[in-house]
């Protein structure tokens, strides 16, 4: 009987609705049973010996496009990444017209050239000194007349056997590298290759000491240390304790530590002031245990990072919904002293908005084997879901604070217990003297005396 009942009104419901319409879910009570009204209206289902498939798409498209309900994907924005996975800042300078600062740290400008620059400038120091003081022999020798006495035994030259450019270039070689083959010498008989000789001398060993000191640095800059420093790919939200947090992953794939870690994060949102001043890629601090020296790391294995989302934090308003429609990016900054040289080696990530999982926790790498621990990096980047709550930190916070506040009020103390049956037993005995004394006996001495 209730099922022919429930027929009969879905059949009204839709004789009376023109095509794309939803039922009229006012019309009887057994209509509000088939269609509640606190779900979304979706396309009725197709009954037989009625072909209606256009209207039904049609109604499934408007339903959907003014009721998008909790299943409805958050508009994703691109954004261009402030730092680069691998640790490069994003950023290029443009329109440097006082570029003469550059040349009054000549040393460091080097060290940051690029390799194939870097070996460039080294091979041209040396081409181009070798060449000069090359130049400066072959001219004291010309301007002495050594070249036109090559054959005469009895004239004394500046440089015995330089007899052109070429061996003068080769002599200016030997000088400054301190070769000396032996062949070609210079005689006291010539003042001023003398002093050309000592210049020489001292000259190449600046050339020397500077390019030596721009290869040595540059060869031992700890930049490929930070290669083997890594980062989770993915930062999650979870709870911890009962609180939500923030949450990544750092490593180190060497053996040889990194010696006094420690670890920042920063958020980068663009943000606008009061007064309506724009202030692009703003940085925040994210804290990540500054205050309780938790941001010391002994990076012996892999590490979870964490970042309490509390009063103090920017998400702490941040539900799952405003923190997948946000468009902000988290940079988290390694540095520490590597082992081996001695070196602060700095590595840097990043992680924007598609890349920070609601309700997500790291795998665990860590397994206990025959006298070892042994850190599995296979499952480094590996999340796994958890029931976290969708609201935010804050709404989180006062909805367990107005827990413990209902069971305060609600659980009677023990205490008070007692001080209601102490209060029920005087209340009895005065009651059983006040008939005493109405039924002729006296009252005790105390009584009489506080009377």
């Amino acid at each position: 009987m209730r099922k022919a009942e429930a027929d009969t009104a879905r059949d009204s419901l839709w004789a009376t609705r023109p095509l794309g319409a939803g039922p009229d879910v006012s019309a009887s009570p057994a209509a509000r049973l088939i269609w509640p009204t606190s779900q979304p209206l979706q396309a009725p289902r197709r009954r037989p010996g009625r072909d209606l498939p256009a209207a039904a798409t049609a109604m499934a498209q408007e339903n959907a496009a003014f009721s998008p309900g909790p299943e409805e994907q958050p508009r994703r924005r691109g954004r261009q990444r402030y730092v680069e996975k691998d640790g490069r800042c994003n950023v290029q300078q443009g329109n440097v017209r006082e570029t003469y600062r550059y040349l009054t740290d000549l040393f460091t400008t080097l060290v940051d050239l690029q390799w194939r620059l870097s070996l460039l400038f080294f091979v041209l120091a040396y081409a181009l000194t070798w060449l000069f003081f090359g130049a400066i022999w072959w001219l004291i020798a010309y301007g002495r007349g050594d070249l036109e006495h090559l054959e005469d035994t009895a004239w004394t030259p500046c440089v015995n056997n330089l007899n052109g450019f070429v061996a003068a270039f080769l002599f200016s070689i030997e000088t400054e590298t301190t070769i000396g083959y032996g062949h070609r010498v210079i005689t006291d008989q010539c003042p001023e290759g003398i002093v050309l000789l000592l210049l020489q001398a001292i000259l190449g060993s600046m050339v020397n000491a500077f390019m030596v000191g721009c290869m040595f640095v540059k060869i031992s800059q700890p930049n490929k240390r930070a290669a083997t420093l890594v980062f989770s790919s993915h930062a999650v939200v979870s709870l911890r304790d009962g609180r939500l947090c923030l949450m990544f992953r750092v490593g180190d794939l060497r053996s040889s530590h990194i010696v006094e870690a420690s670890i920042r994060a920063k958020l980068i949102r663009s943000r606008q002031t009061l007064e309506g001043e724009f202030i692009p890629l703003h940085q925040t601090d994210l804290s990540v245990g500054f205050d309780t020296g938790d941001d010391r790391l002994f990076l012996v294995s892999p590490l979870v990072i964490s970042h309490e989302i509390d009063a103090a934090s920017p998400f702490w308003e941040a539900s799952r919904r405003a923190l997948e429609r946000d468009d902000f990016e988290i940079v988290v900054i390694l540095e520490g002293m590597v082992e081996a040289t001695g070196m602060t080696c700095q590595a840097r990530s990043s992680y924007l908005v598609d890349e920070v999982l609601w309700g997500h926790r790291f795998t665990s790498v860590l397994t206990l084997e025959d006298g070892f621990y042994e850190v599995d990096y296979a499952s480094f980047h590996q999340t796994f879901e958890v029931p976290t709550p969708s609201c935010s930190a804050r709404e989180l916070a006062e909805a367990a604070a107005r827990l413990d506040a209902h069971l305060y009020w609600s659980i009677p103390s023990r205490l008070d217990e007692k001080v209601e049956e102490e209060g029920l037993g005087e209340g009895a005995g005065e009651e059983a003297g006040a008939d005493k004394e109405q039924n002729g006996c006296l009252p005790p001495p105390e009584s009489e005396s506080k009377v």
